[in-house]
């Protein structure tokens, strides 16, 4: 080092360390870090200076931070396929991770007006509604909200979703004949940061998604991931 030059700041050092402990294996992908308290007895640093540190390492996609539960190496993003129909237990399982699904509502509701205009009912007509957190080892990564025209799927509200998804329960009735897709940017409310686990200010990526089978109108869902833990993605053959 020459006269001139300057040690690092302390929380760049923190930095390094915890690069070259990544870089060198000794966490894996989706492993949980020391904690904030940890790290500062480590390294002798204010809870500030670690706090630079990790929000400099997240704001750079190397770690993931999930509120109340601690700090997380960020493993390749997964992506959900834009154009087609999947179950993200397969897209879960396919990458080597554990899917869980948790129940919070299975009921029959009454159509409002908006829904009444989606599936061509009636205001106040019965449909089915659900909805549904899905887990990546333990993680909340969507939070599908679906209606259900009774006609197309009558036993829709005896099934056990936390045991198989909705996808399998409704391919196996009958394959969508037509599929509307629209994707936005939202800012989650609160009863869905509670769901997600997510704070306010997580931008979310909300997947709406309509099916038609030849005898009219089947679902309606709304798929809502936290930005940082999903992405769309498709690629198609061009003529």
């Amino acid at each position: 080092m020459s006269a001139t030059a300057r040690p690092l700041p302390l929380y760049e050092r923190v930095k390094h360390h915890l690069l070259a402990r990544i870089a060198a294996g000794d966490w894996r992908d989706g492993a949980r870090l020391p904690s904030e308290h940890e790290l500062m007895d480590q390294f002798g640093a204010s809870r500030m200076t670690v706090h630079r540190a990790l929000r400099e390492m997240s704001a750079a996609g190397v770690l993931r931070r999930v509120q109340g539960r601690g700090t997380f190496i960020q493993r390749e993003q997964p992506r959900l396929a834009l154009l087609e129909i999947t179950d993200i237990a397969d897209d879960i399982l396919r990458r080597g991770h554990r899917h869980q699904a948790r129940v919070i509502k299975l009921e029959a509701i009454r159509a409002d007006a908006a829904l009444a205009a989606a599936f061509g009912v009636k205001r106040g007509a019965k449909l089915f509604h659900s909805e549904i957190v899905h887990c990546e080892d333990g993680v909340p990564v969507q939070l599908e909200q679906r209606d259900i025209c009774p006609t197309f799927a009558p036993g829709y509200l005896a099934q056990d979703f936390s045991a198989a998804t909705t996808y399998r329960y409704l391919q196996n009735i009958a394959p969508a004949a037509e599929v509307e897709h629209i994707v936005h940017a939202v800012l989650p409310d609160p009863p869905t940061q509670a769901l997600l686990e997510i704070g306010p200010a997580e931008p979310c990526l909300r997947l709406t998604r309509r099916t038609w089978t030849a005898a009219g109108p089947a679902t309606r869902s709304i798929l809502t991931h936290p930005g940082s833990r999903y992405a769309f993605a498709s690629r198609n053959t061009l003529p």
